[in-house]
């Protein structure tokens, strides 16, 4: 008799071992920040607080978790509800009647984040097609002591006083343009599902976009993956921050700070789309002129930075892609020289001709004035002479061959 248990319990443990483990892969992402004074929720506001919050995912699934960000928390974050649904609308608070989900961490409702951390909610089942909508809306009894956020949402958010975490609707809130303390969403996918990562400053963030239009360039290249039975099983994140920098901090953490928790925590991350450099260039000379020597530095520490982002990214078994700079040329906030613009051009030349990256994706060319290349075309110039418009965005997605992603 003990032999047959024994036997039994052997067997249960093989077959425990032999199951497959969930394939887990980002669907929609933000990259974090410490938000300015401006982009700050009044920390009223944010007390005995509902914070509902709209994201488009890039791949579905039907099973899927929530991660919750305390990255720039300086002391332990509270969530003691939180739910996630199907929008029933991108532009409004309105959930899609028995999509409701209440999350749980741990098996248990309510979860302490400690400073610096982020959480995963425990996977919940919930059919989300790819490119639709959900909902994430959490609890907070106690403002966040130090808040973390993606002010560059393109995305309208919703807070009112209370646990209405479940609620159909929201229709006395109060409406901001930013995400606070959510970082992803990660959806169980099939074995050879994949995430694009795309990494960048305020070009990539989205600046000039529609808000709730999904209309930034990665907005639009996930819909052409999955537009595409060959690229189907690919999402794409997005962790723009606008007023990033390569080499130092500007609005959120330099590029290298930042890429370990923004691009290679990333379940499934398998491609790593780079524009990034166009602030480096643009604050050089913004207020002082600079020596030739100064300039040359520029581009040789960029470089620098481009090949520890390619090899720390190769590292996690990702194919690194680097974009050429868009031009800049009359920016109403650089005010670039020529001496800037020489550096511009000579960071792309090493980008498309260095063999450093897998492969270059050239927006440059793509959005360059043919008559000018030192301005944008003015079909895809957003008005300020920095950030393309969504005409431009879209340019700029079409023109990723889907064949390098593969």
């Amino acid at each position: 008799m003990k032999a047959w248990i024994i036997f039994g319990a052997l067997a249960l443990a093989q077959a425990a071992a032999a199951a497959p483990a969930e394939h887990w892969v980002a669907s929609w992402g933000a990259a974090q920040q410490t938000p300015e004074a401006n982009n700050l929720l009044p920390p009223a506001d944010m007390q005995d607080a509902t914070i509902r919050q709209v994201v488009r995912l890039s791949s579905g699934g039907t099973r899927l978790r929530v991660r919750f960000s305390n990255a720039f928390g300086t002391q332990a974050l509270l969530i003691d509800a939180a739910h996630v649904a199907r929008s029933a609308d991108k532009a409004t608070a309105r959930i899609l009647p028995g999509t409701d989900r209440a999350l749980t961490f741990d098996g248990r409702a309510a979860i302490s984040i400690p400073p610096g951390a982020e959480y995963l909610s425990d996977p919940i089942s919930l059919d989300a097609p790819a490119l639709s909508s959900l909902t994430v809306s959490f609890h907070l009894p106690q403002a966040p002591a130090g808040q973390t956020g993606h002010p560059g949402s393109r995305a309208t958010s919703y807070y009112v006083h209370g646990d209405h975490t479940a609620d159909a609707d929201l229709p006395t809130a109060g409406k901001i343009d930013h995400w606070y303390q959510l970082t992803g969403v990660e959806v169980a996918a099939t074995a050879g599902a994949g995430t694009i990562v795309a990494f960048g400053d305020s070009i990539t963030d989205g600046r000039g976009a529609t808000t709730n239009g999904d209309d930034r360039w990665p907005d639009i290249l996930a819909a052409r993956l999955q537009a595409s039975s060959a690229t189907r099983k690919l999402g794409v994140v997005n962790v723009g921050i606008g007023g990033n920098h390569l080499l130092t901090d500007g609005l959120g953490p330099n590029a290298l700070a930042r890429l370990d928790r923004d691009v290679l925590a990333r379940p499934g991350a398998k491609v790593l789309l780079v524009l990034e450099a166009i602030n480096d260039l643009g604050k050089l000379s913004r207020e002082d002129v600079r020596t030739p020597q100064q300039h040359a530095q520029l581009v040789a520490d960029l470089i620098g930075a481009y090949r520890q982002m390619i090899v720390r990214a190769r590292g996690q078994g990702m194919k690194v892609i680097g974009c050429t700079v868009t031009p800049y040329v009359g920016s109403d906030y650089y005010h670039p020289d020529a001496a800037s613009e020489a550096d511009r051009i000579a960071l792309n030349q090493w980008i498309r001709t260095s063999g450093a990256f897998d492969a270059v994706v050239d927006f440059d060319a793509v959005v360059r004035d043919p008559a000018n290349p030192s301005r944008l075309l003015p079909a895809y110039d957003s008005g300020d002479h920095l950030h393309p418009s969504a005409a431009g965005y879209k340019a700029m997605a079409n023109a990723i061959p889907l064949g390098l992603l593969r």
